[in-house]
């Protein structure tokens, strides 16, 4: 918890990210910072040279962040699939200036079996999938004489369509989405004031889970995606792969109360919060939407721009390189 009493870590603007991770979890652990770029043996990383932090212990860290919503989550074991994980905010001069009420949107699948029995039933083949796989191997080892390349094809063919027969959008069957913890059972309800302006800052922490984000009766306008700024683009509706975070600038249009719904993909189960002007009423909000979301797709994607576009870089003349389709490159030796 910070200082605000809510999960996570907001630094102000210029603020370093000076900070002492005390690791009370029981188990050795280890914290990534994603999408930051701190010093290598800072990054969260169990390389051998950076091995996780033993139970009772303290590792700091001390780094100039980049600003932005960004999120924190450990890279020891299945740590993360327990919902170790809270946002990291980075907040810039000209957030500041802005003067909006920031909200931070962070959601999760829940299940109450254990990351490893999920685990283990993404990767123990059902029935069906064995029956196919030794069906695939038989025919192979009747070929007798047949040649190994078209042995592995067979196979190859066996596994692809055992995996096949239980591709779906989504893996596994959880028992909840959160949203800031908590589902639409008793949703999260942000007062604001009456017409405020708010910057939402939506991440998804969610371990294999991709989301529909509706602002319903509101229109947003994006300005960054994974903290970093872009042309603003204005929407109602739009897709939020696993790991991404989006800044969507909301300006309320009066003293109600705004519902931000994230559907699941390929289902018609949501969670989300509320946006409400002091004093609006809350209703009480369906936890599923009226009919399946669509996958998610590049519709986003397509559509953004950078706010400062990188500035290419200069070939290196003495480079390999294909003139083909880049004629100013030069051929080693010439």
């Amino acid at each position: 918890m910070g200082p605000d009493g809510k999960p996570g870590i907001m630094l102000s603007p210029g603020e370093r990210f000076h900070v002492d991770l005390v690791n009370e979890a029981g188990t050795s652990t280890i914290m990534h910072w994603h999408g930051q770029l701190p010093p290598w043996k800072q990054d969260g990383f169990p390389w051998p040279q950076t091995p996780p932090i033993p139970a009772g212990d303290t590792h700091s860290y001390d780094y100039a962040p980049i600003a932005g919503t960004y999120w924190m989550h450990s890279h020891q074991g299945l740590q993360e699939q327990s919902l170790m994980t809270a946002p990291l905010i980075v907040r810039s001069a000209e957030d500041m200036r802005a003067d909006r009420q920031e909200v931070v949107l962070m959601l999760h699948d829940f299940s109450f079996r254990t990351p490893d029995e999920l685990l283990a039933g993404l990767t123990k083949p059902n029935s069906s999938q064995s029956a196919m796989l030794k069906s695939g191997m038989d025919n192979n080892m009747k070929m007798g004489s047949g040649s190994m390349g078209a042995m592995k094809s067979g196979t190859m063919d066996a596994m692809n369509m055992a995996s096949g027969m239980a591709m779906d959008l989504n893996d596994i069957d959880y028992d909840a989405f959160l949203a800031n913890d908590r589902n639409l059972a008793d949703p999260e309800v942000v007062r604001t004031e009456p017409g405020g302006r708010v910057r939402l800052r939506l991440i998804n922490g969610a371990s294999a889970t991709q989301f529909w984000i509706d602002l319903g009766a509101l229109t947003g306008t994006v300005v960054a995606v994974d903290g970093h700024p872009v042309r603003p683009l204005r929407v109602t509706r739009l897709p939020l792969a696993m790991a991404q975070r989006l800044d969507v600038l909301i300006d309320l249009p009066g003293n109600g109360s705004y519902p931000i719904f994230a559907q699941v993909e390929g289902k018609r189960t949501r969670t989300g919060i509320v946006l409400a002007a002091s004093g609006a009423p809350v209703s009480r909000l369906g936890a599923e939407a009226a009919e399946n979301a669509p996958p998610v797709d590049l519709s986003l994607e397509r559509r953004l721009e950078a706010a400062a576009p990188l500035a290419p870089a200069r070939a290196r003349r003495d480079a390999p390189c294909d003139p083909s389709p880049a004629p100013w490159c030069r051929m080693p030796g010439r």
